[in-house]
């Protein structure tokens, strides 16, 4: 294949895989960042619930353990962990 035809596949693959990073927003990072302070990302990791429960999860570590999230950051980690740990 020459030069010539590989740019057009190369560019779609970048489009796609910069999509896909924007379409999480900052949910993965502010889950790896706020989350990782009172326990390790495995406990969370290790479970699935649906958005109601990690509603629940994260309200509750923001209310009754002081973890330091505004609202609009615990709605991106919801969205984060519905999408990568939700009820399919």
């Amino acid at each position: 294949m020459d030069g010539k035809k590989l740019i057009a596949p190369l560019a779609a693959a970048a489009i796609l895989v910069a999509g896909m990073a924007f379409a999480d927003g900052n949910g993965k990072a502010l889950f790896e960042a706020k989350c990782s302070v009172c326990h390790g990302l495995d406990r969370p990791l290790g479970q699935t619930k649906d958005r109601d429960g990690w509603t629940a999860t994260v309200k509750r570590m923001q209310q009754s353990n002081g973890c330091r999230i505004t609202d609009a950051e615990a709605r991106e980690i919801i969205d984060h962990l519905v999408k990568i740990r939700g009820l399919s």
